[in-house]
């Protein structure tokens, strides 16, 4: 019997491998899908609300103590006479709405009047038409200055100057310079002095141009 017995068992085991191998391919179902390795989960935080804000507390405001001028609460008992009030004896009279002490008629009291706007000053005119040139009274020769002298410099300076009331000589300035001569040319023509320009009677600064010549010798 052991030929048989290791033949049936061949044909058993053929049958089972091909039942194994045929079976998946004659199967219509679907396969699972398999699982992924990784899985990602994205989490959403919840903010819970806001606590409800506390209840304002109930304060009561100090009570201020009464003032001593503040009207009462309670009507008095009765109506009180007004305080007598002495005159004062040692005031000095009243005279007219002026205090008077004794003879001396309101002295303390000044009523002075505003000092009144300094006068304007008078125009200053200019030499020409019925304005005649001042004559010069006073004269004082420039000093050649000794470096114009050295470099042999010659010419003349003309300027222009105001004429004061007073006949004084003021405001000079140089028109036309020369130089190393308009120094010496300003200084000697301060000093001269001329007679007074009268215009309606009365002396006015007026405006003269002035030439200085230097010339060497």
């Amino acid at each position: 019997m052991r030929p048989y017995t290791i033949a049936f068992s061949i044909v058993a085991h053929a049958i089972a491998v091909g039942a194994a191998i045929i079976a998946p391919l004659l199967a219509t179902d679907e396969l699972p899908a398999p699982r992924t390795a990784t899985e990602f989960v994205q989490v959403v935080p919840v903010t819970p609300p806001p606590p409800p804000p506390p209840a304002p507390r109930r304060t009561t405001p100090p009570t201020a103590p009464p003032r001593a001028d503040a009207a009462p609460l309670t009507a008095p008992q009765g109506i009180k006479p007004e305080p007598t009030i002495e005159p004062v004896r040692d005031a000095p009279p009243v005279d007219g709405g002026i205090v008077s002490f004794g003879d001396c008629n309101g002295c303390g009291l000044v009523d002075a009047a505003p000092t009144p706007p300094p006068p304007p000053p008078p125009p200053v005119v200019h030499v020409g038409g019925d304005i005649k040139p001042p004559r010069k009274v006073v004269d004082v020769a420039p000093v050649y200055p000794p470096l114009a002298r050295a470099a042999r410099v010659e010419g003349i300076v003309i300027l222009e100057a105001v004429i004061a009331e007073d006949g004084s000589v003021r405001d000079v300035r140089v028109l036309r310079s020369q130089a190393l001569l308009d120094e010496a040319a300003v200084e000697a023509v301060r000093q001269w002095r001329f007679t007074p320009t009268l215009l309606n009677g009365q002396p006015v600064p007026v405006v003269m141009t002035i030439t200085v010549a230097f010339k060497l010798r």
